[in-house]
């Protein structure tokens, strides 16, 4: 059973159904998902969609139908017994299903675990209780893991050998519609209708600005396909030219200069792809205010984190202004020294992450587990 929340954990649960399939043909994989689990062979007893948002009160909103998933994923367990369960970030949700579904003697792999080091240190009890391994993505998270005895497993990043394009830069722009040998900014707003309509009035109004200070700048918006078309119509009337792509951030980011993206996983896609980029991010004002006493990090930008320092400017909540957003995205595109040095130190956030193959290991691991009795040692 694999349990995820939202499209980038729908990603990696695809690849990692595939990968448990491609060692085990005969395995039977359920799971609470989205498109591309379900597409990858696992029979969906609930989807997510609708369901994931960010801020204190959206949640609020969503909880009648998220504790009915969970319950029709608490009784099917209890029905079939998996031989495993495999939580994939999506934490508030996860926790309690790990913990209901443990307590059936099922064993439990957390994979993209929750980011304990960032804000909620004290959820890693619970990791303690009902976790059997953790498999992490980036490097810095196994001796926090280490240092509180539970057993770890840093399998490397799975976008890695996700992140190629199929096109090349000049293609990809002719087939838009735009010129290759133009300043071209990549958008990437977000996947979480929520997030994104926060985000998308702050980037129309920064569009122009960005236009009048560079000559012949044009736009790519990388739109996640789960969203209407309607929500990306502000920035098309804000600036032109501008092309509007679903599906496709990889063959965006590779055919771009410089990325203005909301905080997130489209953050590591930008290092993967070496793309310079401003980071900017807006949470409702009361989530924001309660999540700020809990955050325990200087960055929120993941390649940032990985760094240990700041390579990508962080626009946050007040901080996030159309002439800020202006003045970063500009400076980028302009600066040929600092264009250059961010790219490097991009490359060097690319190779922590480790190498392809990620979700094969992840379900090495998985399996491993699945075989092994419960109780038995965790080394």
């Amino acid at each position: 059973m694999i349990s995820c929340g939202e499209p980038s954990g729908d990603l990696y649960a695809g690849a990692l159904a595939r990968e448990l399939l491609r060692a085990e043909p005969e395995a039977v994989i359920v799971g609470f998902g989205g498109d591309r689990l379900h597409a990858a062979g696992a029979s969906l007893i609930g989807n997510f969609s609708g369901l994931s948002v960010t801020g204190l009160l959206e949640v609020v909103r969503v909880v009648p139908r998220t504790y009915a998933s969970y319950r029709r994923l608490v009784q099917d367990a209890a029905a079939h017994r998996p031989d495993v369960f495999v939580a994939i970030d999506f934490p508030d949700f996860n926790f309690l299903l790990a913990r209901a579904i443990r307590k059936l003697g099922v064993p439990v792999v957390y994979y993209i675990s929750p980011q304990l080091w960032a804000w909620r240190a004290g959820r890693m009890a619970s990791m303690q209780k009902y976790v059997d391994r953790v498999l992490v993505i980036f490097p810095f998270e196994v001796e926090l893991y280490r240092a509180a005895g539970v057993p770890v497993e840093f399998v490397g990043h799975p976008l890695i050998e996700m992140s190629s394009p199929g096109e090349s830069r000049d293609a990809f722009l002719i087939r838009l519609g735009l010129q290759p040998d133009r300043p071209t900014v990549a958008l990437l707003p977000g996947s979480r209708h929520n997030e994104v309509a926060r985000t998308i009035p702050t980037l129309a109004a920064a569009l122009p600005l960005i236009r009048d200070a560079v000559s012949g700048v044009q736009f790519v918006v990388a739109c996640a396909p789960e969203l209407p078309a309607a929500v990306f119509t502000p920035l098309s009337a804000a600036a032109a030219p501008l092309a509007l792509v679903p599906g496709q951030t990889d063959n965006v980011l590779a055919s771009t200069d410089v990325a203005i993206t909301a905080s997130g996983t489209a953050t590591v896609q930008c290092a993967l792809h070496e793309r310079p980029a401003v980071v900017v991010y807006r949470l409702s004002g009361l989530t924001y205010r309660l999540a700020k006493r809990f955050v325990r990090v200087d960055h929120i930008a993941m390649p940032n984190l990985v760094a240990g320092r700041r390579i990508l400017p962080e626009l946050i909540q007040d901080q996030f202004t159309p002439d800020r957003v202006a003045a970063e995205t500009v400076r980028l595109l302009q600066d040929r020294e600092q264009h250059a040095a961010v790219r490097a130190a991009l490359r060097d956030v690319r190779a922590r992450l480790g190498g392809p193959g990620a979700s094969g290991r992840a379900a090495d691991a998985v399996l491993a587990v699945a075989h092994r009795p419960v109780g038995s040692s965790q080394s």
